[in-house]
């Protein structure tokens, strides 16, 4: 199955952002610290870093499955760059309804 555009795009920024000094700052889209000219002195260990990356990658499949029924968690994980969770990990994390569709993102 074919990740959505969208799906591909949020994939894409996931996957290229660094993570490592997320919680030290605040940065634009695509932050590398290779091309950083003032380097935060705080950063993650790289096992820290990943686990802020697969919050993102949950959060953001959350809304992304709730939009679209024939969205698939596994590939969308996959294609952010996590790829150590198990299939059943991954679908462990999105939050469900009795009849396994996405639960609506909290209102506004």
């Amino acid at each position: 199955m074919a990740l959505s555009r969208l799906a591909r795009h949020f994939a894409a920024e996931i996957k290229h952002h660094d993570w490592i000094d997320a919680p030290y700052r605040l940065d634009g889209a695509g932050h590398s610290r290779d091309l950083d000219t003032k380097k935060s002195q705080q950063a993650l260990e790289p096992d820290d870093a990943e686990r802020v990356k697969v919050n993102v990658m949950w959060v953001t499949a959350q809304v992304l499955g709730h939009d679209d029924p024939n969205f698939d968690i596994v590939e969308f994980a996959r294609a952010c760059g996590i790829h150590h969770l198990s299939e059943g990990t991954l679908r462990y994390g999105a939050r469900r309804n009795p009849d396994g569709s996405y639960m609506a993102p909290p209102e506004l």
